[in-house]
């Protein structure tokens, strides 16, 4: 969740405590423009279009990073099995970061350098990395809640991976998330280039797996 710092509106550690007061202001801020038909210009302040975003997220994050001090040092490559459901089908839900920090695709990544892709177990992508807050609003209703390990689901990757001795199928689908940040990427620089905009196709260049390091994953069964 730390990842949700990247687009905050106002200080950028999201992880100051002093930092939450505006958050709440914000969030009242929201409460009053979904209940009430208001002129934004007599707001005693502006509101930003990012506040009709992710700011609930950090809010989360806060709350949690105070009684879960430690998620500064979780180790990369952690993962978990949760149940999927009539919205979210059985696939995976990888958390990278992009190595390379000077590049992000056609500045459209608010998470940037961090990337998530929801595939499907047969590699389709169910919520692609431009979409961040569909991702975390799938991210937190898969896994909100759950303070103890399904046990039940556990044994069943265990099984299909052999007790993580045989992950060929999610280096698969790591491979297929990564390939469609470059598809995606590929779409926007032609549509972009057909639209007569002036684009440098060699600028930015994603190259794959090397460009990425794997911070966490979600098996969804």
């Amino acid at each position: 969740m730390k990842i949700v710092d990247m687009t905050a509106t106002g200080d950028d550690n999201v992880l100051s405590p002093e930092e939450k007061g505006d958050l709440e202001y914000r969030k009242q801020q929201l409460k009053r423009l979904q209940e009430e038909v208001v002129d934004i210009e007599e707001m005693s302040t502006g509101i930003s279009i990012m506040d009709l975003g992710l700011n609930e997220f950090r809010l989360d994050l806060l709350d949690y990073i105070k009684e879960h001090p430690e998620l500064e040092k979780a180790p990369h490559g952690m993962n978990a099995v949760v149940s999927a459901t009539d919205e979210l089908p059985s696939g995976v839900i990888f958390v990278l970061r992009n190595v390379k920090n000077e590049v992000n695709i056609n500045s459209q990544n608010r998470l940037h350098p961090f990337y998530m892709v929801y595939l499907s177990e047969d590699g389709e992508v169910v919520i692609d990395h431009l979409s961040p807050k569909e991702m975390l609003d799938a991210f937190r209703l898969l896994c909100k809640g759950k303070k103890e390990p399904d046990w039940e689901l556990c044994a069943i990757f265990n099984k299909e991976t052999d007790d993580g001795r045989k992950m060929g199928k999610y280096s698969e689908l790591l491979g297929d998330s990564i390939a469609s940040i470059i598809e995606i990427k590929d779409e926007s620089e032609i549509d972009s280039f057909l639209s007569g905009k002036q684009m440098r196709f060699l600028s930015e260049s994603i190259n794959g797996l090397d460009d990425f390091e794997l911070i966490s994953f979600l098996v969804i069964k």
